[in-house]
């Protein structure tokens, strides 16, 4: 099983300089290429603080002049959000500034938040439909030639320029949660996200099903890879792992309020929450946080992640996102490196 890390510019003080984060989201990258991690993924997020990423594509441009191995992925662009042609050529020229080091993740979204502003009306079926007309796009645009006529998009015989660097194409992964999306993934020949956000490890599993499944429907088509995204944090004892804790509930309640799409943001920060909104949000307590993530000593990770390794992922993501601060970020990971990676055979430096 690979690893990787999925990482944004995140911040709650509106005090620190964005442009200190771009040097922290740097060497979380770097140390995580010196490592021997497979992909650093940053996905796609508008007008919100919480997460930092307008246009991922600036983001790789920047990590590729800076970094040399480590691949660099879109988790995940959002479909709606671009015309075709615009998605295949910008695509194509990140895979060519990185030589040839581009994954692209492609996703519906998720955030009503974001719907109401960049697509107003649009939800989350239409959000769906549109990412399935633009994947075989992309591939046709990318080959040339290709004109268009659906239900979203229309244009005539175009060619992207400029054209990726891996040939045929970057790998795609579409993020897929139902058993639609992953049969959808696997019939177009595209490696599948998943990510069972604080369900725990029910969830997991079926997530690992519902592919299987979409796989076992074509026999004819090799089988995609698949990568879990989880909140992964390796703590130093367990006073430790109960700070993590505690502060990974309170991250979640967050999660859940911008969800949510109720309260007020001013200057991309979300209004802070009430102990009763809090309350309201039971499947983000403490204890259920600590059940459903992986937050641990590196014995208690380890055993948790050689379960998702048997259960057949081929890549597993560090979601690090957390509003902890980057000392904290940074340690938790390196403790990752030291203690974790070493339990797993195909890791290690590059």
């Amino acid at each position: 099983m690979k690893f990787s890390l999925f990482v944004h510019m995140e911040r709650s003080d509106l005090t620190k300089p964005h442009s200190e984060l771009v040097a922290e989201l740097e060497e979380l990258v770097l140390l995580a290429e010196g490592a021997g991690f497979e992909t650093a993924w940053i996905g796609e997020h508008h007008g919100m603080e919480f997460t930092i990423s307008p246009n991922p594509f600036i983001n790789i441009a920047y990590l590729g002049a800076k970094t040399c191995t480590i691949r660099l992925g879109t988790g995940t662009i959002v479909a709606p959000f671009w015309h075709p042609i615009k998605l295949a050529g910008e695509a194509a020229m990140a895979d060519v500034i990185t030589g040839g080091r581009l994954d692209i993740g492609i996703a519906r979204g998720a955030y009503s938040y974001e719907y109401e502003r960049l697509s107003p009306g649009l939800d989350a079926w239409g959000a769906g439909q549109r990412m399935r007309e633009m994947i075989p796009a992309l591939r046709g645009l990318w080959d040339g030639d290709f004109e268009l006529s659906g239900e979203f998009w229309s244009f005539p015989a175009t060619t992207s320029s400029p054209k990726p660097q891996q040939t045929p194409y970057p790998p795609i992964w579409v993020a897929a949660r139902d058993p639609n999306s992953h049969d959808f993934a696997v019939a177009n020949k595209c490696n599948v996200q998943v990510t069972p956000l604080a369900s725990g490890d029910g969830e997991v599993a079926s997530l690992m099903e519902r592919f299987n499944t979409a796989c076992a429907a074509h026999p004819e088509i090799k089988r995609p890879e698949i990568m879990l995204l989880m909140h992964t944090f390796v703590a130093e004892d367990a006073a430790d792992a109960d700070r993590l804790t505690q502060d990974l509930s309170q991250f979640y309640c967050q999660f859940g309020a911008w969800f949510q799409n109720k309260k007020p943001v001013r200057q991309g920060i979300l209004e802070p929450l009430t102990e009763t909104e809090i309350a309201a949000m039971p499947q983000y307590a403490p204890d259920k946080i600590r059940q459903n993530l992986v937050i641990g000593e590196a014995s208690e990770v380890i055993a948790r992640l050689k379960t998702y390794e048997a259960q057949g992922y081929d890549q597993y993501s560090i979601w690090i996102d957390s509003g902890l601060s980057h000392q904290r970020k940074k340690k938790s990971l390196q403790l990752f490196i030291d203690k974790v990676m070493p339990a797993f055979e195909e890791a290690g430096p590059r």
